[in-house]
């Protein structure tokens, strides 16, 4: 333990040493930094989903010194600092944990969840469930994050099972409506009614959907260059290909992903 915060006194000691005397840490403000540090999260989450731990720990070190830098910009104008952002955390996960910290018995991990957002209403700083979803979150991962927390405070199927008619019924109707309409706007309407019914769908089974996708994304991309490498190799243009050549060189694509 004594390694470890002499590490963070460290690192605070030279935020001190970088905000008094380099021109460019001089520099930021918390709007400057924010574009900075959705860059950085996103650079942690590739890591992640890549299983890189070296550069998940290179990555939690670039997000921990944006904190430090956030909590040194609220010392210089005296609303907050870093040992007022650590007690409020500490605070907080005491007050959410009472299974831990208090007499509340929990069974399992949704127990836990459910009762932090009935802990999170009672504290009165939200009218909504809802008002914990920022609006700013790519929709996606809002869509999940909505399904979540209303699920926390019981609206939710009975069943996992039944989320399937429900798909299958926000599928039929987006159906109809590309048939019936070429009113774009209400075509993507169900579109999205559709994706958010498959989203609770992974929701139910324990499935992230941003991971998901982004696997899916990445799986692609390593295909479509392996079409793009072989069809050099043969002295092609993908242009000048049908699709049924490319799906030859696609299928053996996909036979590399199992090897």
């Amino acid at each position: 333990m004594k390694e470890k915060l002499e590490a963070f006194e460290r690192l605070l000691t030279i935020m001190d040493e970088l905000r008094a005397k380099c021109p460019w840490d001089k520099a930021q403000t918390y709007d400057s930094l924010r574009k900075l540090t959705i860059e950085e999260t996103y650079e942690l989450a590739d890591a992640i989903i890549k299983g890189d731990e070296d550069e998940i720990r290179k990555e939690l070190g670039d997000l921990i010194l944006h904190i430090v830098f956030y909590a040194k910009i609220g010392e210089e104008n005296k609303t907050f600092d870093i040992k007022s952002v650590i007690d409020g955390i500490c605070e907080k996960l005491i007050y959410r944990h009472p299974h831990i910290f208090g007499d509340v018995k929990v069974s399992n991990a949704r127990d836990v969840a459910d009762n932090w957002e009935k802990l999170k209403l009672k504290e009165g700083k939200k009218k909504s469930v809802l008002e914990g979803v920022p609006s700013s979150l790519p929709a996606l991962i809002k869509a999940n994050r909505i399904q979540e927390k209303v699920r926390g405070v019981g609206f939710d199927w009975d069943e996992k099972e039944q989320i399937w008619d429900k798909v299958e019924e926000e599928l039929n109707e987006l159906k109809a409506e590309m048939k019936k309409t070429s009113n774009q706007e209400k075509i993507e309407e169900e579109f999205g009614d559709f994706l958010f019914s498959m989203i609770n769908a992974a929701r139910l089974y324990d499935i992230d959907p941003e991971n998901a996708l982004e696997r899916t994304n990445r799986k692609f991309i390593k295909r479509f260059k392996y079409l793009e490498e072989q069809t050099i190799k043969k002295g092609k243009s993908l242009h000048d290909m049908s699709l049924d050549e490319m799906n030859l060189i696609w299928e053996e694509a996909k036979r590399f992903d199992k090897l």
